[in-house]
């Protein structure tokens, strides 16, 4: 499938607006382009597109930082789980029914918002992580093998595990550069990678880039809390709208 100008300038919209919004509060940028893009393309296709994005804005977050060897000793299980999970269920987003699927998403998207806009705050002691972390990746890893969304239940597993801000930025990044690698890899195996999708790959890393750009320039103007609480309350409109669309 290969992307005409309006396609292009869909995703340049796109993954530049998921980019501000990972560059002002860290994360969200599969989960805004995937529930966009898979509302108005394949998800398969908009899957493909987002691969590549979404590893290498992740690589700066996930390796710089005095963290990283302290976030992998103590959360390699929970990641191996994401990579294993993912693989598992990579076929399903190449071979479901795309109405089906963008269901799927929008219910994703609307519980990942639901749980954010609802206030609940879980803790997750040192004692329960090693069965807690390997199931939570897994679980994660199952459902971003379906959807390309892996935040749930990763994130809020590591909000809960007791992590200051810089250690839980550090700690996300690391799953947005497993999930997507293993993401590419089973997708892989189900089905080669359609070469006429690289413009829009180029398109949308930059446009990626350069909204983190903008994102982390204008993030200390903002109230971080009110933009992440409108962040969800978009997430959440538009995994009802997804859901009214398979319904409807």
């Amino acid at each position: 499938m290969e992307l005409g100008h309006a396609g292009l300038a869909l995703v340049a919209g796109v993954f530049g607006l998921a980019g501000l919004v990972k560059g002002v509060i860290g994360f969200g940028l599969p989960t805004i382009s995937m529930g966009i893009l898979g509302a108005m393309i394949a998800p398969d296709i908009a899957a493909a597109i987002l691969i590549i994005p979404t590893f290498l804005t992740n690589v700066w977050q996930s390796l710089v930082g005095p963290y990283a060897k302290a976030i992998l000793r103590r959360f390699w299980p929970m990641f191996l789980g994401v990579f294993v999970g993912t693989l598992a269920t990579a076929g399903v987003i190449t071979g479901a029914d795309p109405r089906i699927l963008m269901g799927f998403i929008g219910i994703m998207l609307f519980a990942y918002a639901a749980l954010g806009l609802s206030g609940l705050r879980f803790r997750v002691s040192r004692n329960v992580e090693i069965f807690g972390g390997p199931v939570a990746g897994l679980t994660t890893g199952l459902i971003n093998g379906a959807t390309a969304i892996f935040v749930l239940p990763g994130a809020p597993y590591l909000q809960a595990s007791d992590l200051d801000k810089d250690e839980l930025i550090q700690a996300l990044g690391f799953v947005g550069l497993v999930a997507p690698l293993a993401l590419a890899l089973g997708l892989g195996l189900n089905r080669p990678f359609n070469l006429d999708l690289w413009p829009a790959v180029l398109v949308a890393l930059n446009a990626a880039i350069l909204g983190m750009i903008v994102g982390q320039r204008i993030r200390g103007r903002l109230s971080l809390l009110v933009f992440q609480r409108w962040v969800l309350i978009g997430l959440a409109a538009l995994g009802v709208s997804m859901v009214l669309r398979v319904l409807v």
